[in-house]
């Protein structure tokens, strides 16, 4: 009995150590817990002399679909959605310049022509051949420009609450940064950090004290840089949106989008939807920003079912 009461108690007394004492190997240990799970690991690959860390799962045979992240994101914001996915594709899940582990050069350009270019070379060096792409929020306004500058390149296209387009209506994002003096998704503090998770997702989860440090330590290293990136894509977005050059998108078209997204309001989807001819649209109800992190079951449903229509 005393040797079953200490199997049982001796991994909480672990656990209990790492989140009081080294919270960091924690965080560790559920992201490597998390890509375990997805089958997948992280590979590195030099692009134009850069190291562009990246997640890769899957059998190298079948389709590949590459997956970019939105702003301040990584290459981890699809490790919820890679367990759904990598038995039927393989997925390549890179960290793009600016972000994550990848190179932190304030003097590089970070318009999205600039960040475009970047991700096809980046598929050039790992050979891909007109992979299905798919792109979240600034990522998915990246992976929009990218069947617009190479329509040949990619095999298909899905949009999940992606930027670059102006609906109807605008966000609660647009308004409150629309004097250009306040940024809403640079953190002032550790404090801040659950008034930043509510913005984004639509059922905020609870995130314990003593790993917001270690989750947010990026966030707030890289403010100013950060804060720097995003004023770039706003201003490119309501200067010079992609609203007329929808057209030019030749591939099949998948719209995933939050009904309660209030960075990019869900009055995009029906003008993506009119606007790129072969596309069709899915607004999932209770979800917000990131529907691959708050629902990557229905968003990996949704995928492998117009992918696998595909053929």
């Amino acid at each position: 009995m005393k040797i079953l009461l200490t199997l049982l108690v001796a991994p909480l007394i672990a656990l209990a150590l790492l989140y009081f004492v080294f919270p960091g190997r924690l965080v560790a240990l559920g992201r490597w817990l998390l890509r375990r799970r997805g089958g997948t690991v992280q590979k590195s690959v030099t692009v134009e002399g850069r190291a562009w860390p990246y997640l890769e799962g899957g059998d190298p045979a079948k389709p590949t679909l590459l997956l970019v992240h939105g702003f301040s994101g990584d290459k981890d914001n699809w490790s919820f959605l890679a367990p759904y996915m990598t038995r039927d594709y393989r997925i390549i899940a890179p960290d793009l310049p600016g972000f994550g582990e990848n190179e932190r050069n304030p003097d590089l350009a970070y318009d999205i022509a600039a960040q475009t270019a970047r991700l096809k070379a980046f598929a050039d060096a790992l050979g891909l051949e007109r992979p299905h792409i798919a792109g979240n929020s600034m990522g998915g306004w990246i992976a929009l420009r990218y069947a617009i500058d190479y329509p040949t390149a990619l095999a298909s296209l899905t949009l999940l609450d992606n930027a670059g387009v102006n609906g109807a209506e605008e966000s609660e994002l647009q308004k409150l940064a629309a004097n250009e003096d306040y940024n809403p998704l640079v953190l002032a503090g550790i404090d801040d950090a659950d008034r930043l998770v509510a913005m984004v997702v639509h059922k905020p989860p609870h995130v314990p004290a003593r790993l917001k440090p270690v989750l947010y330590a990026d966030a707030l290293r890289y403010r100013d840089q950060l804060d720097a990136i995003f004023w770039v894509i706003a201003i490119e977005g309501h200067d010079h949106p992609l609203n007329d050059r929808l057209g030019e998108v030749k591939v099949p078209t998948l719209i995933l989008w939050g009904r309660h997204d209030k960075l990019l309001d869900v009055s995009c989807v029906p003008v993506l939807e009119a606007g790129i001819a072969n596309s069709r649209s899915l607004i999932f109800e209770q979800v917000g920003h990131v529907p691959m992190i708050e629902d990557p079951k229905a968003t990996a449903d949704a995928m492998k079912g117009f992918l696998a229509q595909l053929g």
